[in-house]
């Protein structure tokens, strides 16, 4: 218990006494603490008794990047309340370890790995649609919408946005650390374990439509004449109907492939 000394109506000094709780946080959890203390150790003092997860994300840990609280020594969920005296021990996700008899935290997962991306994230939406990935990216949706739209779809949102993480509504979501489109993808790939279910050039990087084989004969009239005389292999959109095709665009796009795909071995 904590003390602090308050001017009393007689004009002397008196001590109050604040209950306290001491946080630890483990693996990258640290770096998204307000303070980045090197050792993860956080004491806080409270009133009344705050729930666990009000109290992580006064720390900065948005509760989407938590897999596993243990007050003193037992897990317990977001719904636990904190008293004088707690030791809360806070892991990110296990990449290795299945706590799913212990955690009372993690969510079920999704029946798909489908993503929200906000705005912010635009070039990181294309490089997941560019491998496969349904990735929605919707500039018009504000924070409140995000958020509705990840739960009600079933979508991971990614995000850089702390607050946006935060709401109690969103049950999935990642906080993207990299400021590096080239380092985001490869970063949510290892995240979610994806690098088996890359399907480059399945989706349209614009739309997030499906691409399909199509005919030469039936996009004819869409194409350039050089396009027409030098390129006889098409695929198009079921979306926006965009047409592709191998030009020098196909090399550079496959090179962000080749690279991605590479820094995640």
């Amino acid at each position: 218990m904590r003390r602090a000394f308050s001017r009393s109506s007689q004009g002397g000094e008196r001590a109050v006494s604040f209950p306290e709780a001491t946080y630890r946080f483990f693996g990258d959890l640290i770096d998204l603490l307000n303070d980045q203390p090197p050792s993860g150790i956080v004491v806080r003092t409270f009133d009344e008794s705050p729930g666990v997860k009000d109290q992580i994300e006064a720390c900065g840990v948005p509760h989407t990047e938590v897999d596993l609280i243990l007050a003193n020594g037992e897990p317990v969920g977001f719904d636990h309340r904190v008293v004088n005296g707690d030791v809360i021990s806070v892991y990110p996700r296990f990449e290795s370890l299945d706590i799913s008899t212990v955690s009372r935290v993690r969510s079920e997962p999704l029946p798909e790995t489908l993503f929200l991306v906000d705005i912010n994230l635009g070039k990181l939406a294309k490089y997941l649609r560019l491998l496969g990935f349904d990735a929605l990216a919707d500039g018009n949706l504000e924070d409140a919408e995000l958020a509705t739209t990840s739960v009600e779809q079933g979508r991971i949102l990614l995000t850089r946005d702390r607050p946006l993480l935060k709401r109690a509504i969103v049950t999935h979501g990642y906080l993207v650390r990299s400021t590096e489109p080239a380092r985001q993808i490869v970063e949510v790939l290892r995240r979610f374990d994806l690098a088996g279910s890359v399907d480059p050039f399945s989706r349209c990087m614009e739309c997030n439509g499906l691409v399909r084989s199509v005919e030469k004969r039936d996009i004819e009239h869409l194409l350039e004449p050089l396009t027409r005389k030098h390129f006889n292999d098409f695929t198009q959109c079921e979306g926006c109907g965009r047409v592709f095709w191998r030009g020098s665009h196909f090399n550079r796009l496959r090179n962000v492939i080749d690279e991605t795909l590479a820094n995640l071995a």
